[in-house]
C-alpha cells in the first residue's frame, strides 16, 4: 500500500539524474523550492552555524556539514526540499561564506573571459568574444554590494558611497573594477577581467588565431633583443596577455621591476619586484601614484622596467627610463592604431610636462620606443595583432614609422570568422644594430623570409 502522507527534508523518492542533465537543469531552470522557503532555510542555517568551528574547515567539509544542517532544519520546519535543491542551497551558502557568492561558478568556468554584474538579476559574461546574459542571480542589491566589498577588502582597499570607485584584483590575478552608488544609478556594478589559469605563451596565441607563427617568431626575437616595446589596443584587446607572453623570453638573470595600478602581470622569472599603487585613505592622504612608483623603480637597479598601463604623466618617466639604459622595458597604452599610440604618449607627457616643446617630446619618443604592437578585438570576437610597427625617427616634426606587419581584411569565412592576411615589410629595421649585438640579425631575417601567412 502506498503511503500518500507528505514527507519533509530530502524527498525519499528523489533519484540523482545523470550529471550533465542535472547541471543543465540547474543552469537553465529555477529551483522547485519556493524563494520564501529557500530564504527561511538560509537564515536558519546561518543562525546555527558556529563560525569558530568552521574557520579551519575546507570548502568540501563545509558543503557536507551545511547539507546535513539544511536537511535537519527542513525536517523541523516541514519544508519540502529534494537532494538537488539541498546541494544547490548548500553550495550557495559555502560560496557566500568562503568565496564570491554566485560568481564562483563563473570564475571556475575557463571558457569565460569577462564577468559583468549590472545588478542582482543582470550578470553578463563574455565567451569567445561574445557577450551573453547568464541565469546567475544575486539575492538583492545588498548581496551584490557585500560581494564587491569583500573583493576590495581582500587587497586592502575599500568601496562604499564615500569612496565609490575602486580597482582591485582576485587571488588568481584577475582584474576587478567596482563602482558604487550614487555614481552607479542601478546599484553596485562589478567588472571582472579573468586571467587564464594556465600560462598563455605564443604557441597558444598562434593557436587562437591572434597571430601567425611567423609573427610570433619575430616578436620573440624583439623581446630577446631587449627592444623597448609599447603594446597598444582597446579595452579587452589582450594587451596584458601579450605582455605576459613576451616576458617569457626574458633571461632569468635579469632583474625586473613591474609597476601597476592593480597588480595583474604574471611573470615567471625568479627575480621580479612587483609594485602597486595605493589610493588615498579616508582623510584623503597617503596616495601613491604610478608616477611616484616609476621614479622609485628607477632607483631599484632594474634591468627591465615594465609598467602595466601608462595612463597619465608617468609616460614621461617611462620614456626617461627607456632612454637611460633600461633596454627591454615594456608598457601598454590605450589607442586605436600605432600612429595614435604615439599621439597618446605625446598628450600624456604634456600632462606632467606642459612646458616641454612638442619636438622635444617626439625626440624622446623616437629615441626610447623601438616597437609598437597594436591589438584589436574584431567583430568575430577574436583578438588579433593588427599591426607591428617600428618607430624609425623624425623627419622634420613628423615621427616616421614602418609597419613590419599589417593585417588586411580579406572577407569572412562560412563560420562567421574574419579572413585576412598580413602585409609584410622586408625593409631592414632601424634597430638592426641591436639585433646584431645580440646575434639575432640572421634569425630575424630568416623569420621574415618565411613569407606571409594567410
Amino acid at each position: 500500500m502506498n503511503d500518500s502522507r507528505p514527507t519533509f527534508g530530502r524527498r525519499s523518492g528523489f533519484h540523482p539524474a545523470p550529471v550533465q542533465a542535472a547541471a543543465a537543469r540547474m543552469s537553465e531552470a529555477p529551483p522547485a523550492l519556493p524563494p520564501s522557503g529557500a530564504a527561511e532555510l538560509r537564515i536558519a542555517c546561518l543562525a546555527r552555524l558556529d563560525a569558530a568551528q568552521l574557520a579551519d574547515a575546507t570548502p568540501e567539509q563545509l558543503q557536507g556539514d551545511i547539507e546535513r544542517l539544511i536537511s535537519e532544519i527542513a525536517d523541523e520546519q516541514h519544508i519540502q526540499i529534494n537532494g538537488r535543491e539541498q546541494r544547490q542551497l548548500a553550495g550557495e551558502l559555502v560560496h557566500d561564506m568562503v568565496g564570491l557568492g554566485p560568481l564562483e561558478p563563473l570564475l571556475d568556468d575557463e571558457t569565460i573571459t569577462d564577468i559583468m554584474v549590472n545588478g542582482p538579476d543582470k550578470v553578463f559574461v563574455e565567451r569567445r568574444g561574445k557577450l551573453v546574459l547568464t541565469s546567475v542571480r544575486f539575492r538583492d542589491f545588498a548581496h551584490v554590494a557585500n560581494v564587491a566589498q569583500r573583493i576590495a577588502a581582500a587587497v586592502g582597499r575599500r568601496v562604499d558611497e564615500s569612496s565609490p570607485m575602486v580597482d582591485a584584483r582576485l587571488a588568481d590575478g584577475s582584474r576587478v573594477n567596482i563602482i558604487f552608488p550614487p555614481l552607479a544609478l542601478n546599484g553596485a556594478c562589478i567588472s571582472i577581467r579573468k586571467f587564464a589559469r594556465r600560462r598563455i605563451d605564443f604557441d597558444t596565441i598562434v593557436a587562437n588565431g591572434s597571430a601567425t607563427l611567423q609573427m610570433a617568431k619575430v616578436l620573440r626575437l624583439a623581446s630577446a633583443a631587449r627592444l623597448n616595446i609599447i603594446i597598444s589596443g582597446g579595452t579587452g584587446a589582450g594587451k596584458t596577455t601579450l605582455m605576459n607572453a613576451l616576458s617569457q623570453t626574458i633571461d632569468e638573470g635579469e632583474r625586473i621591476v613591474t609597476v601597476e595600478d592593480a597588480a595583474e602581470l604574471q611573470l615567471q622569472q625568479p627575480h621580479v619586484v612587483r609594485l602597486e599603487t595605493r589610493p588615498a585613505n579616508l582623510e584623503g592622504k597617503g596616495e601613491i601614484s604610478q608616477r611616484e612608483l616609476v621614479r622609485n623603480a628607477l632607483r631599484m637597479r632594474p634591468d627591465r622596467l615594465i609598467v602595466g598601463e601608462v595612463r597619465g604623466a608617468e609616460a614621461f618617466d617611462m620614456l626617461q627610463a627607456m632612454n637611460t639604459g633600461h633596454d627591454g622595458s615594456m608598457s601598454t597604452i590605450h589607442a586605436n592604431t600605432t600612429r595614435d599610440a604615439v599621439t597618446r604618449i605625446e598628450n600624456m607627457v604634456q600632462m606632467g610636462q606642459p612646458n616641454l616643446p612638442l619636438r622635444a617630446i617626439r625626440t624622446q619618443i623616437v629615441s626610447a620606443v623601438d616597437l609598437i604592437i597594436q591589438l584589436e578585438r574584431m567583430r568575430d570576437g577574436v583578438r588579433r595583432i593588427s599591426q607591428v610597427t617600428e618607430v624609425i625617427g623624425l623627419e622634420g616634426d613628423v615621427v616616421t614609422m614602418n609597419d613590419i606587419f599589417q593585417f588586411e581584411y580579406d572577407g569572412e569565412n562560412p563560420d562567421g570568422t574574419i579572413r585576412g592576411r598580413f602585409k609584410l615589410s622586408h625593409i631592414r629595421p632601424a634597430f638592426w644594430s641591436r639585433l646584431q649585438y645580440f646575434n639575432l640579425d640572421r634569425a630575424w631575417a630568416a623569420a621574415l623570409e618565411e613569407g606571409m601567412v594567410a
